[in-house]
């Protein structure tokens, strides 16, 4: 894999924060010492903690930092979806998300940014081979993973951790996939995303990093958002694995000669994600 993200163009990293004042300073300061090419969007919520406000002296400091300023709280999502405007708007090659909190670590960026070079859309990944989490209770490592289980055996997709936060687009990727839905408010963002990508034929690359639970501040996490990710798992799931019963039953009634073939890639295409789910929560399980 290459080592470098030279070449890639100009590359913009979009931070959501909602009350992240003791969190801003740092983040910003560890993205800019590890890519310093790169320019940083602070979308902040209007953060009574006054979070938008320290955003604003960093970037009249430094010319690789910006700040868009919205309303109110509104979720990740949306949030995130006003950063892509944002920076495709503004003529960025490479977009990146990144928490605000500490999470992912600036450091393991240019190896996730140097995947674009054989890929369009590059996940960084605690479920791989190399990926780690530290500091999580049980109860949340089980959460995240059983969510991208879910999510992987419902749609299909050949991705490991599809709900993690730390993703690198190619712009005209991004804007491709953005014409498709994202319904997602929280978290779910994140499987629109790489659910869209997928469709599309896109290359998706996971990158091991290695994600370290926040220390300062209060996580965004909360019921409702697993709720509504769920919910909306389930719904594109039925829609998508209803299609493949659809065609695989058409198939057998018209008397197709390759009816066998395509009830044959619908059954195997189920067993194989079954299985692998099962693997992968036994192995978490064990870790």
């Amino acid at each position: 894999m290459p080592q470098s993200y030279d070449g890639l163009g100009r590359i913009l990293v979009i931070i959501p924060t909602y009350n992240e004042i003791d969190n801003v300073d740092m983040i910003t300061g560890r993205l800019r010492a590890a890519v310093p090419e790169a320019h940083i969007l602070v979308v902040d919520d209007n953060s009574p903690d006054g979070t938008g406000r320290r955003a604003d002296e960093l970037a009249a400091a430094d010319d690789h930092i910006h700040v868009l300023h919205r309303q109110g709280k509104e979720g990740l999502g949306a949030a995130y979806k006003a950063g892509f405007a944002w920076g495709l708007g503004e003529g960025y090659d490479v977009v990146v998300e990144f928490d605000a909190d500490g999470s992912h670590q600036p450091e393991q960026l240019p190896r996730v940014l140097a995947g674009l070079h054989e890929a369009d859309m590059v996940k960084g990944s605690r479920w791989v081979p190399g990926g780690s989490v530290v500091n999580w209770p049980l109860h949340r490592e089980l959460l995240s993973r059983g969510g991208s289980i879910y999510t992987r055996l419902m749609l299909g997709l050949p991705v490991k951790d599809i709900t993690g936060g730390l993703n690198a687009f190619k712009a005209d990727t991004l804007r491709a996939i953005l014409d498709d839905p994202i319904d997602g408010q929280g978290y779910g963002i994140q499987r629109d995303l790489t659910w869209n990508a997928h469709k599309r034929g896109y290359r998706i690359k996971e990158v091991p990093i290695e994600f370290i639970e926040r220390t300062a501040g209060e996580s965004k996490m909360s019921g409702d958002v697993v709720k509504e990710a769920m919910i909306r798992t389930t719904e594109l799931g039925l829609k998508h694995r209803g299609k493949q019963v659809r065609d695989a039953v058409a198939a057998l009634r018209g008397g197709s000669e390759h009816a066998g073939e395509v009830a044959g890639r619908f059954v195997g295409a189920v067993s194989r994600a079954a299985r692998d789910a099962a693997r992968e929560f036994r192995n978490g399980r064990a870790r």
